[in-house]
């Protein structure tokens, strides 16, 4: 077979002379060219590799996605269903939280609909939220792993089911983290919460939206007991500060768009399935592991004192919201009528200061705290907390029953059981 050299000069001898230095020039265009189609093929290859990658990165990310596919949303759909003559479908928020897990198994229990949604982030023990959506799974609702500022997520969740209630409890809790992670509660509390709001206001139908606001919003606030009327604009926080933001934000989604709004100022809530950076949740690990605890004091060594709401009556508060929430006016995002907009306390009335919480626990642990006081410091803490419940007791009966002693109790047999100690309150390996 002819080579390309043989093509540009003929073989037959002596009809013409051959010029040496052109035969040069040929064989180095003729090199010059085999090097360009190389390289072409080398881009053309490289190209071709590149988007094969690229393709297999989208599949792997679509394959290993947590949400989506025909399975999905069957489970989604599922969950959603409602069960009972004039029930709700809920999206519940912080599904697999301390709030979110009991909420969701209340709604459940009496035949609403109900959708989780989580990012397990590791603010505290994932476990325990894993734990929690065990828990929920075992009672037929279905937790979706995602987050709030995953817009296409929240789109996609409303495209699937026609929530008519959003009961929104995820947020980045905590005062004193505030100091360590400030970023993660402007992502959470605020952008999470516009991104949600976001979808809420281009659903068609527009759901009732019912969100936990805090009782941080009170800051520096001295009036007691704390009412829903009082000023709150010196925080005390940055945690205080987004929920105070929230609840300015929520206000204008309202008067825009016609979402019906309550939000929800909880009063330290314990009980069960609690939060590990709870002070009654960490005074009871410690003691137990014979640590000491420190107890804080404000001015002249006056004791802290908190209004403790046990998890049953923060529950029963928010059912009651969910039930009177009233309906949102817009739809596909254009308001056509004027919504609810409203703003509860849910607490106990009863504030008790934090060594009579630790005197509670020692009863119960059977087990002597070996306790440290110390100087509140600049952290965010207020020195007493106390609601006035009111407003939520007119608007929807909402009437705490559980005190501090029985709540206490209750946390008690519930902590010890789950972390494998016995009777006596010794760890059982």
């Amino acid at each position: 077979m002819p080579s390309m050299e043989d093509e540009l000069f003929p073989s037959t001898p002596g009809k013409f002379k051959i010029d040496r230095s052109n035969r040069q020039l040929h064989r180095c265009f003729a090199s010059t060219s085999t090097m360009f189609l190389w390289a072409l093929f080398l881009i053309a290859l490289t190209a071709s590799y590149l988007s094969f990658q690229s393709f297999v990165d989208s599949g792997s990310r679509y394959l290993t996605a947590s949400w989506g596919g025909i399975q999905w949303e069957k489970q989604v759909r599922t969950s959603a269903q409602i069960h009972r003559s004039g029930g709700i479908s809920v999206l519940v928020t912080g599904a697999t939280g301390f709030v979110g897990s009991h909420v969701s198994l209340a709604l459940r229990k009496r035949g609403d609909g109900v959708v989780g949604l989580d990012n397990f982030n590791n603010y505290y023990d994932p476990s325990l939220k894993r734990a929690r959506r065990s828990l929920l799974s075992s009672r037929g609702i279905f937790v979706v792993e995602g987050d709030l500022n995953d817009a296409k997520l929240l789109s996609k969740l409303f495209d699937v089911v026609a929530f008519t209630h959003v009961m929104h409890l995820a947020a980045q809790a905590g005062v004193r983290y505030a100091l360590e992670n400030p970023q993660s509660y402007v992502h959470s509390n605020i952008a999470g919460l516009v991104n949600l709001l976001e979808t809420c206001k281009s659903a068609n139908p527009q759901p009732a939206i019912v969100w936990a606001s805090s009782s941080s919003v009170y800051g520096l606030n001295e009036k007691v007991p704390f009412s829903e009327s009082d000023r709150t604009d010196q925080p005390a926080s940055l945690y205080a500060a987004t929920k105070k933001a929230g609840e300015e934000i929520t206000h204008t989604y309202n008067h825009i768009y016609g979402l019906a709004i309550t939000g929800l100022r909880f009063f330290t809530v314990y009980g069960p399935w609690g939060r590990p950076d709870m002070a009654y949740f960490s005074f009871t690990r410690n003691i137990l592991q014979g640590k000491p605890i420190t107890i804080y004091r404000g001015k002249n060594r006056v004791d802290l004192a908190r209004d403790f709401t046990y998890i049953d009556d923060i529950v029963k508060g928010c059912l009651g919201s969910l039930d009177s929430s009233g309906k949102s006016t817009g739809s596909g995002g254009k308001k056509r009528g004027s919504a609810p907009y409203r703003i509860f306390n849910l607490g106990n009335t009863s504030p008790v200061t934090v060594p009579i919480l630790v005197d509670i626990l020692e009863k119960h642990l059977k087990v002597k705290a070996k306790r440290n006081f110390v100087e509140m410091p600049g952290n965010g803490d207020v020195p007493f907390t106390h609601a006035n419940i009111s407003s939520a007791r007119n608007e929807f009966g909402y009437k705490p029953t559980t005190d501090l002693e029985t709540g206490l109790k209750k946390f008690v047999r519930w902590y010890l059981s789950y972390y494998g100690y016995n009777s006596k309150a010794k760890l059982v390996h």
